[in-house]
């Protein structure tokens, strides 16, 4: 038994007769427009099957029905600007509505090649840099109060500069004691390694990373002989006659007991408390 062909609003059969597929369905010309044609803007009558459509962002609009808005010039098979909700043929655009450069204060017509910025308009070649008046065009810029800055003249005028290498630290960068870096020239003095987010000691405008500060650079404890870092278990030192000991190294010779912030009696190069230095 062959399969039915009919309109899948009214049922009506469709054999020898005219209809359209809309959304996998098969319908006649009459439930087309009345059930799924879209609705013209200008004449808000449904657009039929017979009828030529025009489509722009989700509006519709029967072929004849797609004018200008101010001399109602046909558009459908013509360039048009769409403005304030408007549809404007060019010339209409161009006396009407028309945008002044900035630069030349020409009038932008519809179809010129231009910059915008924050409401303002200039025509491509007009957009130049406030320093060397090169066409900046629809390439990168830098605006700095009323005047805008090509990326090379203002890595010039504007950027900071590296204290290391002293070229422009175009992105990114890092501040330490108020002077700019590039992170690839904030290393250490010795292996070079990164310093950017890293635990670090300056000594005389010097800077190390831990491990090159222990090895090279820190005292030595008198007691236990370790480099006294400042890091982590320690970090507090006692300093007597040119020596230094981490503050859990300084104890008794004798007893052992811990002196830091307390009395003690240095006796050929060791450390006592009172009460072992009578003893002595």
């Amino acid at each position: 038994m062959a399969e039915k062909f009919d309109c899948h609003y009214c049922r009506d059969p469709l054999q020898g007769k005219k209809y359209v597929e809309k959304d996998g369905h098969h319908c006649c010309l009459k439930c087309f427009d009345k059930f799924c044609a879209n609705t013209c803007v200008d004449c808000r009558k449904p657009i039929g099957a017979d009828s030529k459509e025009v489509h722009y962002k989700n509006r519709y609009w029967h072929d004849t029905c797609f004018r200008c808005a101010k001399c109602l010039h046909p558009l459908a098979n013509e360039t048009f600007v769409a403005k304030d909700n408007k549809i404007l043929c060019n010339k209409c655009t161009t006396r009407e509505d028309s945008l002044k450069c900035k630069g030349c204060f020409k009038q932008i017509v519809a179809g010129d090649q231009n910059v915008e910025y924050k409401g303002t308009v200039w025509h491509k070649d007009c957009f130049t840099c406030s320093n060397c008046k090169q066409v900046i065009g629809t390439g990168s810029f830098f605006p700095k109060g009323e005047d805008f800055y090509c990326a090379t003249c203002h890595e010039a005028k504007f950027a900071k500069h590296c204290v290391k290498c002293n070229k422009a630290i175009t992105s990114g960068g890092i501040t330490y004691q108020d002077q700019p870096w590039h992170a690839e020239c904030f290393v250490c003095v010795t292996c070079s390694k990164k310093l950017a987010g890293q635990r670090f000691t300056a000594v005389e405008d010097q800077y190390y990373c831990v491990d090159c500060y222990k090895n090279f650079v820190a005292k030595k404890c008198a007691g236990c002989k370790n480099p006294i870092t400042g890091f982590g278990k320690g970090s507090s030192v006692v300093a007597y006659e040119g020596q230094s000991w981490h503050d859990y190294c300084f104890h008794c010779k004798k007893c052992s007991m811990n002196l830091a912030n307390k009395r003690f009696v240095f006796h050929q190069e060791q450390v006592y408390c009172p009460d072992c230095a009578k003893k002595l």
